[in-house]
């Protein structure tokens, strides 16, 4: 099974749900786990013996022992990516039995992070998978994948639900005013925004678009207040502020050539918009986007916000008259 969809959706809760399912030894008539039976204990412990979970490799996992290992790992590692050795590991998982004699469980959390070795590796297992094993796949990004994969797998599709609910579904989650807001930045995932909230993204956000709506002309001025955002104590980072900046100027571009905001319309506007040049907002859009890709890894943070506050900055030089 194949889950596609733009983060935030609940790919991710449907998956986990369903791998409970699949796995619960006590289910009711409401075909939900029990959550109380032996495999859905150790399921929520983390240690079910039929059950895989495959993701990329965390690059801020804490390293242990010497620099000499730490070293030899990170050789190993791909960036941020699944590699060939952990589908491999999942051979004798698949094609050995059943520890508990029922069904076996392989979820990828991001099957488009797989590099093609791990993509033909996975191949090969799910020609003839044993019928008690299911495979879950995760992805928000479906045309990255083999097309060979993709014909193995039944799709799924999931997309923002209606912004009614999905500000209902805030109101739990503790954001009541503001849900509109972050809702339209998000794409209208909820999940997204609860898990802004949670990490304490929220108020580096507002910072963030504050800059934008007002920002200084000078481009140090600007770098040294988002170095500050990336300083805080949440776990707003540097792809988050890459990724808010391109966002204000791609509604920049929006508003100034079809009068239509689409994520910060629950944001007071800028002062003379229509004065923008509409190439030069675009260029700079594309520009920023390039910054995306050493967004992870700048090899001095505050040389890179200075340099893409300078990109931003030109992009709202008026038109001349």
């Amino acid at each position: 099974m194949l889950l596609v969809g733009p983060v935030g959706v609940g790919k991710t809760a449907f998956a986990e749900d369903l791998a409970a399912l699949l796995l619960c030894e006590a289910t009711g008539p409401d075909l939900l786990a029990c959550d109380e039976c032996h495999a859905c204990r150790w399921l929520h412990a983390g240690n079910h013996p039929d059950f895989r979970r495959v993701a990329p490799d965390d690059e801020n996992e804490a390293e242990s022992g010497s620099a000499e290992k730490a070293a030899e790992k990170n050789k190993k590692r791909a960036s941020n990516s699944i590699r060939i050795d952990q589908i491999r590991e999942l051979e004798g998982f698949v094609f050995v039995g059943s520890h508990r004699n029922g069904n076996r469980v392989v979820l990828i959390t991001e099957a488009d992070a797989m590099n093609p070795p791990a993509a033909n590796a996975l191949l090969k297992i799910l020609e003839e998978p044993p019928a008690t094993v299911y495979f879950i796949l995760i992805t928000i990004r479906s045309k990255a994948l083999l097309p060979t994969l993709r014909s193995r797998c039944r799709v799924i599709s999931f997309g923002p639900p209606d912004g009614a609910a999905a500000a209902n579904w805030l109101l739990g989650a503790g954001l009541e005013m503001q849900a509109k807001r972050y809702l339209d930045l998000a794409g209208g995932a909820p999940m997204r925004v609860a898990q802004w909230k949670d990490q304490g993204q929220l108020a580096p956000i507002d910072a963030l678009v504050d800059s934008l709506i007002s920002p200084p002309s000078d481009p140090m001025v600007l770098a040294a207040r988002w170095d500050g955002l990336l300083k805080g104590d949440g776990m707003f980072r540097m792809e988050n502020l890459v990724e808010g900046v391109q966002r204000w100027l791609f509604d920049l571009t929006q508003e100034r050539m079809a009068g239509e905001v689409r994520y910060h319309a629950a944001w007071p506007r800028p002062k003379g918009v229509q004065n923008l040049n509409p190439q030069g907002l675009l260029a700079a859009w594309r520009e920023i986007g390039q910054f995306r890709r050493s967004a992870r890894h700048p090899l001095n943070q505050l040389l890179f916000l200075e340099n893409m506050a300078a990109h931003f900055l030109r992009a709202l030089r008026p038109m001349p008259s």
